[in-house]
C-alpha cells in the first residue's frame, strides 16, 4: 500500500454509482489508475455485495473487497430532494460518471443527458446496462448467468455429450466492467479534442456477443455453428488436457512445427510425417484418433515430468492448479499480483493486484475497499464544502 499518486489517472475524479461486478470492476480500474473514485451507496444497505457471503472478514464480504478498492464511500438517498441536490454537486465536480441503474432511472431524478450538457459538459457518463436502451429487450436488466445463455457462450462450454455450461466465474460481468473502462479512457481521450464530455453504453449482451470472437467469426464467414469440445478447441488440434501416469496435462499446440516437436518429445516421431497429422487442418479432422493416440502416449510419464520436457522443446504446456496454487505460484508474486493494504477493520488485507504495469505511469493501492459511508463527511466537507450543521441536518433527515 502506497500513498504515492503518479497513476496515468491522477487528478481525475470519478463518480461511482454502480453496484455488483460489472460498475465497480471498471471504476476499481480507473482508481488502479490513479483517478479518485467517490463510490455512492444506498444508506444503511450500500452495495449489494457488502451481504454477498459467505466468506466474511470482520463482517465485510469477501465478494465487495475483492472490487472497491482505492474508492471512498459516501452513503446517499438519490431517491429524494436532498440527494439529488447533494448529488448535482458531485457531478458538477466530476470527470467521470460511471452508473449501471436501470434504463431511465437518472433521467427520472433530472440527470439525463441534457441535464449533464448544460450543467457538467466535460463529464463523461458511462451507462453499464443489461441490454443497452433500445430493441425488444432495451431496459431489461441483465444477470451474468442469463447472458452466458443467451449469448451462445454456454453452448460451446462443457463436455461434447454432456448439457451446456457456464464458466466458473461472472465472466460477462468481469468483460463487461473492462470493456466499460476501456470506452471510458477513449472518451477521455476524444475529450481532449472536442473538450466535451459524451455518453457512454455498455451492455452485458453486446459484451457476451463479443466474447464470441473466434467463434462468432465460423459463423459470419462461412455459417459453422459452435460446438462443445470440452477442454479442446474447435479450430486447433492437439489443444486440451490429457491424463498422464500422474495428474492431468494441459497441451496447447499451436503450428505444425510445434507438433512435430511435440511427436519427437513423446518418442511418437512418425507423427509428424503421417499424412493424417501433418497440418492442423488434418489433425482437427482426425481428432479423436490423435487424442487417443496421445493419452495413451502420456501415460508413461507424469503431468510434472511432461511439463520439464515439453517446455525445454518449446511446446506450450502447463500444469491444471487449483485457485490456491495459482495465487501461492512464484510467478504471482514475482509479478506482483497480490497486494496488502492495511483495513479500517481487518487489518492487513489481501487483494489481487493490477494486471497492467505502466513504466512511468504506475498503478497504485492507496486505499483499502471502504466501510459503509465511511468517507461521508470527509467528501460533504472537503469536496461540496459543507458544514458541519449541514452534514447532520442531512443525517438527521436520512439523506446520508
Amino acid at each position: 500500500m502506497t500513498t504515492d499518486n503518479a497513476g496515468a489517472l491522477a487528478g481525475l475524479r470519478v463518480l461511482d454509482l454502480t453496484r455488483i461486478l460489472a460498475g465497480p470492476l471498471c471504476t476499481m480500474m480507473l482508481g488502479d489508475m490513479g483517478a479518485e473514485v467517490i463510490k455512492v451507496e444506498p444508506p444503511g444497505t450500500g452495495d449489494d455485495t457488502r451481504t454477498w457471503g459467505p466468506p466474511f472478514a470482520e463482517g465485510e464480504a469477501a465478494y465487495f473487497l475483492g472490487l472497491n478498492r482505492n474508492k471512498r464511500s459516501l452513503t446517499l438517498n438519490m431517491a429524494v430532494k436532498p440527494g439529488q441536490d447533494v448529488l448535482a454537486a458531485l457531478i458538477k465536480k466530476c470527470d467521470v460518471l460511471v452508473e449501471n441503474f436501470k434504463v431511465g432511472t437518472l433521467e427520472k431524478w433530472g440527470f439525463g443527458n441534457d441535464w449533464l450538457e448544460a450543467n457538467a459538459p466535460r463529464a463523461i457518463r458511462c451507462s453499464i446496462t443489461g441490454y443497452g436502451a433500445n430493441g425488444p429487450k432495451g431496459g431489461l436488466p441483465g444477470y451474468d448467468f442469463i447472458l452466458q445463455a443467451e449469448s451462445g457462450l454456454m453452448s460451446v462450454t462443457g463436455p461434447k455429450e454432456g448439457e451446456p455450461a457456464k464458466h466458473g466465474v461472472a465472466l460477462v460481468d468481469v468483460c463487461t466492467g473492462m470493456l466499460a473502462s476501456n470506452a471510458v479512457l477513449g472518451a477521455l481521450q476524444a475529450r481532449h479534442r472536442s473538450g466535451r464530455g459524451q455518453h457512454l453504453e455498455v451492455s452485458l449482451y453486446e459484451t457476451s456477443l463479443f466474447m464470441l470472437a473466434n467463434v462468432a467469426a465460423n459463423y459470419l464467414t462461412v455459417g459453422r455453428e459452435g460446438g462443445r469440445y470440452g477442454n479442446g478447441h474447435a479450430s486447433i488440434v492437439p489443444y486440451t488436457t490429457y491424463p498422464t501416469r500422474a495428474g492431468m496435462l494441459a497441451l496447447a499446440v499451436g503450428n505444425d512445427k510445434q507438433f512435430a516437436k511435440f511427436a519427437d518429445v513423446v518418442g511418437r516421431g512418425e507423427w509428424g510425417r503421417d499424412a493424417r497429422f501433418i497440418k492442423n487442418q488434418d489433425r482437427v479432422a482426425h481428432r479423436d484418433l490423435l487424442d487417443s493416440l496421445i493419452a495413451e502416449a502420456l501415460q508413461a510419464d507424469s503431468a510434472a515430468n511432461w511439463i520439464v520436457k515439453l517446455q525445454a522443446a518449446g511446446v506450450p504446456c502447463g500444469r491444471i492448479n487449483s485457485v490456491k496454487e495459482a495465487l501461492d505460484a512464484p510467478q504471482t508474486a514475482a509479478r506482483a499480483m497480490i497486494e496488502t493494504v492495511e483495513h479500517p477493520s481487518i487489518g492487513p488485507l489481501k487483494v489481487i493486484g493490477t494486471p497492467f504495469k505502466f513504466s512511468d505511469t504506475p498503478t497504485s493501492l492507496r486505499r483499502a475497499p471502504p466501510l459503509l459511508g465511511q468517507h461521508t463527511d470527509e467528501i460533504l466537507r472537503e469536496e461540496l464544502g459543507l458544514d458541519a450543521a449541514r452534514i447532520a441536518q442531512l443525517r438527521a433527515e436520512k439523506v446520508i
